[in-house]
């Protein structure tokens, strides 16, 4: 077997692309026919480790060489060898894996068979990200270390945790043309929409005709007149903390790309429900009616005093009509999941701070009688599904390795998150190229990593 190259055996064998499978099989001297097969079904590295000889005789691959079909197995057989022998099986508990006389890891069971004190599938546990039981790996994103396991733990077998050791992964590219056609589209959706509120502002119901529907919290909530400005002040101070972690987080232009496109969608999908039902005005205190800003430069003009304006009352702008769904709640929802997402756990007063401004600027919004209950709880519940929809397609493996499976559930996501083959760690660096003394260490082109891929740092 010719040797795996260091440029593959550096990076996890279940993130390998298709291309790399296509490199490794080149190396174990298979021919273009096996190589392109393997492309045309996506074979990537998870899929290579967990590949069974019963699987290359079926459909769809359904190869017939018993040779081919026996030298590649063998081959795979190699490949796990070589990622067990990466594992320091120095500590007790760890498994083991033991040659048979004819030099094959394990006495039987497959490619690779049994092993000392567990199973390869055990050690390979790691390598496709998984438990040895099949079940997702929740160990804790911020522990350095692996717990000492209890004495019932000890009765129960081998711990399926593995020592820290290092290991190097190359670094997320950052993809600034993406985070600029993402800032193209969320503009171009604050145009949209400001021209969709224009438009309802004409078509607002006569209130005499239609007055406020019955609404449980507006009706046993007094009036407060200034509550909707400190709910736009409770935005505004999300908005500088989530600039300050954009300043100075390692990946910021993933994470730019990301809240415009979350954004954009937000306010497209509450475009639409805009435009097809006009609700009437919660308060007869809103001094809202019907008018009509003429012809269509008019109405496009005052689409861009809307977004110059971003759609603040303490900017000056006023609309009537846009009820459903409360955009003010979007923006602090958005910017709260964000700044929580974005900075690390044990910032835990970040984290409450930050989910009280939301909390609160919602209760602002309907003690000041400018949406309805149903119009923030959907806000609330929209924004927040779609944030915690995307980022776990981002952060699950297999949807992160093949993004176009994620088109049915959010169209831009294939585009946007095809580079990004891993969770993104919260990483700080100085932003500014000055004489810095940790400048060096920030800026290093390769990121340490634990033999569970946590990030060594933030």
């Amino acid at each position: 077997m010719e040797k795996v190259p260091s440029d593959l055996l550096d990076i996890t064998v279940a993130t390998w692309t298709v291309n790399d499978v296509s490199k490794w099989l080149e190396l174990q001297g298979f021919g273009t026919d096996l190589r392109d097969l393997f492309s045309t079904h996506e074979i990537d590295g998870y899929t290579l480790l967990r590949i069974s000889e019963n699987d290359l005789r079926q459909p769809p691959v359904s190869l017939v060489k018993l040779g081919t079909i026996k030298h590649l197995i063998g081959a795979i057989a190699d490949l796990k060898r070589t990622i067990i022998a990466k594992v320091d099986v120095s500590k007790p508990g760890m498994p083991v894996a033991e040659e048979d006389a004819e030099g094959r890891l394990g006495g039987g069971g497959g490619a690779l068979g049994p092993t000392k004190t567990g199973t390869t599938d055990t050690v390979l546990a790691h390598q496709l990200g998984v438990s040895s039981d099949g079940g997702l790996d929740t160990s804790d994103s911020d522990t350095e270390e692996t717990e000492s396991p209890t004495a019932s733990q000890a009765s129960r077998g081998p711990s399926l945790k593995f020592p820290s050791q290092h290991r190097r992964l190359p670094p997320l590219k950052p993809e600034i043309g993406k985070a600029v056609l993402a800032f193209a589209y969320f503009l171009i959706v604050t145009v949209v929409t400001s021209f969709v509120m224009v438009i309802v502002h004409d078509r607002v119901p006569d209130m005499e005709k239609y007055p406020p529907l019955p609404d449980f919290v507006l009706d046993n909530v007094p009036l407060i007149p200034w509550a909707f400005d400190l709910c736009e002040v409770a935005g505004f101070l999300l908005a500088v903390v989530w600039t300050f972690v954009l300043l100075f987080h390692k990946y910021r232009f993933i994470l730019l790309r990301r809240f415009f496109v979350l954004m954009g969608t937000i306010f497209l999908l509450r475009s639409v429900c805009m435009l097809i039902t006009s609700m009437s005005v919660p308060g007869r205190h809103l001094k809202c009616a019907g008018k009509n800003f003429g012809d269509l430069p008019t109405k496009v003009q005052q689409a861009l005093v809307i977004a110059r304006g971003f759609g603040m009352s303490i900017q000056g702008v006023r609309t009537c009509g846009d009820y459903m769904f409360s955009g003010h709640t979007v923006v602090i929802t958005v910017l709260n999941h964000f700044i929580t997402e974005y900075t690390p756990k044990r910032h835990r007063l970040i984290h409450l701070s930050s989910w009280t401004l939301n909390l609160f600027g919602m209760f602002f919004i309907l003690a000041a009688h400018e949406h309805y209950s149903i119009d923030v709880f959907i806000a609330f519940y929209i924004s927040s599904r779609l944030f915690l929809y995307y980022h776990t397609m981002a952060n699950t493996d297999i949807l992160r390795r093949h993004p176009r499976r994620a088109n049915l559930y959010f169209p831009l996501y294939a585009f946007f998150e095809a580079e990004v083959y891993r969770v993104v760690p919260n990483e700080y660096e100085w932003p500014f190229m000055l004489s810095w003394p940790y400048v060096k260490f920030f800026r290093e082109e390769e990121q340490i990593v634990d033999n569970n891929g946590k990030p060594k740092g933030c």
